[in-house]
């Protein structure tokens, strides 16, 4: 319903945005598909240029198996839960996730910002359809990922002598949109939201120990 539905409005950032990233990890050694009721660990921080003005995590419930294509119905919740009681409301939101380079054209990063009802942009380390070749060994550089002949997203280089992130369009951004923001969080390879939304996570998972 997503991918068929029209694309809404297209967010413009403001001048001085509050950028949150969330990230969900489950627990180590999990073999095959996994099931519903696996626990699922949940991070959220968000950050003002590069003050970090909130942080939080939640312990959930996995919804469903692992499913190609479907990871929205298995932690969907626990990261829609962690961003929710954030101390302030994000401007955007960087999801661990695609977005459009998706077989449906509705990857876990629209998913999130439907239900959210806030601007998404996803980063991940490969793609699942779309294709490019790698930009440059510099930064900021990039190169557009086609899907179909749409321009989903990038690779670029958030750091010069590393691997390049493929950056995706999500809910009410585009693929050039999506680029300006994980530049502007980028001190390190991953964006600093989602660098510090990974680290409270596993954080949490590791406090709780091994699990029933």
């Amino acid at each position: 319903a997503l991918a068929a539905a029209p694309r809404p409005a297209l967010w413009h950032p403001p001048a001085a945005p509050i950028v949150a990233g969330c990230f969900a990890c489950l627990p180590r050694g999990l073999s095959g598909a996994g099931m519903a009721g696996d626990p699922v660990w949940a991070g959220a921080a968000e950050y003002r240029g590069r003050r970090c003005i909130g942080r939080t995590n939640v312990r959930d419930t996995a919804r469903g198996p692992y499913r190609p294509g479907l990871l929205a119905l298995r932690v969907g919740p626990a990261l829609e839960a962690a961003v929710r009681t954030l101390p302030h409301v994000p401007d955007v939101l960087i999801v661990d996730a695609t977005g459009y380079d998706h077989p449906r054209r509705a990857g876990l990063a629209v998913h999130l910002g439907a239900v959210l009802s806030m601007p998404t942009v996803g980063v991940t380390h490969r793609t699942l359809l779309a294709a490019a070749d790698w930009p440059p060994d510099e930064r900021s550089a990039a190169s557009p990922l086609l899907l179909d002949g749409e321009v989903v997203g990038y690779w670029l280089r958030t750091c010069a002598g590393r691997r390049p992130v493929a950056i995706h369009a999500g809910w009410r951004t585009d693929a050039a949109t999506a680029v300006r923001v994980v530049l502007s969080m980028a001190r390190h390879r991953t964006p600093t939201p989602l660098r510090e939304a990974r680290r409270v996570a596993r954080s949490a998972r590791a406090r709780d120990g091994r699990w029933p």
